[in-house]
């Protein structure tokens, strides 16, 4: 093995870029900031990084500091659909949890973004770690904390050096079975704390995408130990982040402060972020035209109209790295346990027709707008190097099921004794992930009630019912939902399919489980790839989980024309907080 070590400046923000493996699993990684205090290096066997189409990826370094015309200082205002059910980064598995966490809190991993890194193709790099150094065999990971990374100098903590016993500390929130998301964690061994600056790592097989998990916002934010009793995280909120935690007022938003002590010289660049909780999606769009806002997700449907009137506005469109799906209770009794029931209803669903709904395909593609149109599976459509088109021919038998054919699905469902349907409840969250997915629940709930079924609706309130309850398996019936964007695919296998407390259906299928384990431990980038792609094939046969279209197209983002840098440093998954804004800043 040898050392690669990975140092920029901020002139040269992304000045190197490197894959490094154990065995043949690889990661890109880069520094990022200032000359003195940003450097990190990973121990392993240098290798090509394939990016989402399985080509190699190299990157050039920017030619001219990408901040030279940087004006400092101003609010970001944004929005958010709701509160987090809350601000906890272990009490919960909802998103703008986890949203705010990155404001706040450290990993040890985070994503390297930057010019000419597609958000797909982003790649772990240190946050709070120094170096990473791996044994031969891939079995201990040996990590090294960053010198002078600081918790935020308020009370208790002070500002003081983050250390082990804090990662100690934080690993035993992530991985007490109070936290639904510590069975993703399980491949760990053990984790050791020898000295103030080193966190050891023994995994119980050799990991594949183990940079990945660490740096995965899901999973583990580093947090002080006064949080053991000298601090209540669901009430404040004290991390070594970017930025401070200034307030959080129910329903009406939550205000940051930039932290002028982050491990990343010069940045934030803004002096704060505001965030408005506005639930209803017309209000958002007002305040967006008003300009009380500068950055507000919009409808397909209002792209044209937005583009027209609002001069010079920037728009962002992206494939996200997300996916839905309608699932079943675990009821043995219920009609779904028989997998025909479960076939003719994924059969009932018009992909291409849910798409033109979300995404306004016809309409856009008339007006001369590129906008991408897939079908999901289980794995998202946006995580192009593993997902498995559904119309492909690839696919084989299985991928009949997702064809829209009503007369077919009737014959399933006969087939499985019930000719005339059976009622059933149709539950999911409203007003939290946007008017469109609203709008592909409610047009489900045509197509079941053009199957045969007799449907009635449970519109769930996210905080108090859905995220705490049917999320996790807790409901009867019928439900639709988003799953969570993972950065890396295993999220996916071992969230549905394993022993999870994520696992919505309690699906539990011998031929997934190995598949979901095996993902882990398998070294080999194609044999790896080749295990997601069978287990979309098999997965399709059974339809434990029907994939549906939320996200499945092209997605808009609209930006006040004085946001600068809008369009770089774009990243997957709940950090952009830490990995996306801090690199923003506004020309008045």
């Amino acid at each position: 093995m040898r050392r690669l070590p990975m140092r920029s400046t901020r002139r040269r923000f992304l000045g190197s870029t490197a894959a490094v493996s154990i065995g043949a699993a690889a990661w890109a990684t880069t520094g990022c900031g200032d000359d003195d205090d940003d450097d990190v290096s990973i121990t392993a066997t240098p290798t090509s990084a394939p990016d989402s189409t399985g080509s190699v990826v190299t990157a050039s370094p920017t030619p001219a500091d990408p901040f030279a015309s940087a004006k400092r200082g101003g609010i970001y205002k944004v929005d958010w659909t709701g509160d987090p059910p809350t601000i906890d980064p272990y009490g919960n598995t909802g998103f703008l949890t986890k949203t705010f966490a990155a404001y706040v809190y450290s990993r040890l991993f985070k994503f390297q973004t930057g010019p000419g890194i597609a958000a797909g193709d982003v790649r772990p790099t240190g946050d709070l770690a120094e170096s990473a150094e791996a044994s031969p065999d891939g079995l201990k990971w040996t990590i090294k904390l960053r010198a002078g990374a600081k918790f935020h100098n308020v009370t208790p903590v002070n500002g003081r050096e983050v250390t082990s016993e804090d990662a100690k500390y934080s690993w035993g929130r992530a991985t007490a079975t109070s936290n639904p998301n510590y069975s993703q964690l399980a491949f760990v061994d053990k984790v050791e704390y020898p000295d103030p600056r080193t966190v050891v790592f023994t995994l119980k097989a050799p990991n594949a995408a183990f940079l990945d998990v660490l740096a995965d916002a899901n999973l583990f934010w580093v947090m002080p130990k006064e949080a053991d009793g000298g601090f209540n995280a669901a009430t404040t909120a004290i991390g070594s982040g970017p930025w401070l935690f200034d307030s959080y007022t129910v329903s009406s938003g939550v205000k940051f402060k930039k932290n002028p002590d982050w491990h990343v010289s010069g940045f934030p660049l803004m002096d704060g972020v505001e965030i408005a909780i506005i639930p209803e999606y017309a209000n958002r769009i007002a305040q967006f035209r008003a300009g009380n806002t500068h950055a507000t997700g919009i409808n397909a449907a209002d792209l044209i109209s937005i583009r027209q009137s609002m001069a010079n506005i920037i728009l962002e469109g992206n494939l996200s790295e997300q996916t839905s799906y309608v699932y079943f209770d675990s009821d043995p009794s219920g009609p779904w346990r028989d997998e025909r029931v479960r076939q003719a209803i994924s059969m009932s669903l018009d992909r291409d027709g849910m798409n033109d709904l979300a995404f306004e395909v016809k309409k856009l593609r008339s007006a001369g707008i590129d906008i991408q149109s897939l079908w999901n599976n289980v794995i998202p459509a946006g995580m192009t190097r593993y997902w498995l088109d559904p119309k492909s021919a690839a696919h084989g038998d299985t991928g009949k099921y997702f064809k829209y054919d009503v007369g077919e699905a009737r014959k399933l469902l006969a087939a499985a004794g019930f000719a005339n349907g059976f009622a059933a409840k149709f539950q999911y969250a409203g007003n939290r992930y946007g008017s469109d997915f609203n709008a592909l629940a409610e047009a489900k709930i045509s197509f079941l009630t053009e199957l045969g079924l007799n449907i009635t609706t449970d519109v769930q309130d996210y905080n108090s019912v859905y995220i705490t309850q049917t999320s996790v398996g807790n409901f009867n019936g019928i439900a639709f939902g988003p799953e969570t964007p993972f950065p890396e695919p295993g999220g996916y296998a071992l969230r549905l399919f394993t022993d999870n407390p994520k696992n919505r259906g309690k699906v539990r299928d011998a031929e997934l489980d190995r598949m979901a384990q095996a993902q882990q431990s398998e070294l080999d980038p194609e044999k790896r790839r080749q295990l997601f792609l069978d287990l979309q094939k098999y997965q399709a046969g059974k339809m434990y989980y029907i994939p549906s279209q939320y996200r499945a197209g092209t997605n808009w983002t609209g930006y006040q024309p004085k946001v600068k840098n809008a369009d770089s440093y774009r990243t997957k998954g709940y950090a952009a907080a830490t990995e996306s804004l801090v690199y923003r800043w506004l020309d008045a």
